[in-house]
């Protein structure tokens, strides 16, 4: 039977898969919008625009949330998983099950807030 850690890890490891997944094929959406209007109408390369914008953010957030994937990966490497980085106090477990790349308590992400 898997500990906690080990389904935590898991857990971890199968997002960051996920989202390397899809940013394999978000990244054509991000691609540079042609601005030549022969070709698109003014509307459509408005939309065309819109979508890269929206593309672009949602890689920034998935690359993000890969960088906090590996740094609690590592934190259960180094023994640091579930230890509060405010307090140094455990983090509920319940909050890590919802979040297991959670760095704060909620005492102190309150504060933080």
């Amino acid at each position: 039977m898997a500990t906690a850690m080990e389904l935590q890890k898991n857990k971890l490891i199968a997002l960051r898969e996920q989202l390397e997944s899809v940013a394999a094929t978000g990244e054509e959406s991000a691609a540079v919008v042609e601005l030549d209007q022969s070709k698109v109408g003014r509307l459509s390369r408005m939309d065309a625009m819109q979508a890269q914008a929206m593309a672009q953010a949602s890689g920034q957030r998935r690359t993000a949330l890969l960088r906090e994937i590996e740094a609690a990966l590592k934190r259960i490497d180094n023994g640091d998983f579930g230890i509060c980085q405010g307090c140094e106090e455990a983090i509920n477990p319940k909050r890590l099950e919802v979040d297991p790349t959670v760095r704060l308590c909620i005492d102190c992400a309150s504060n933080a807030e």
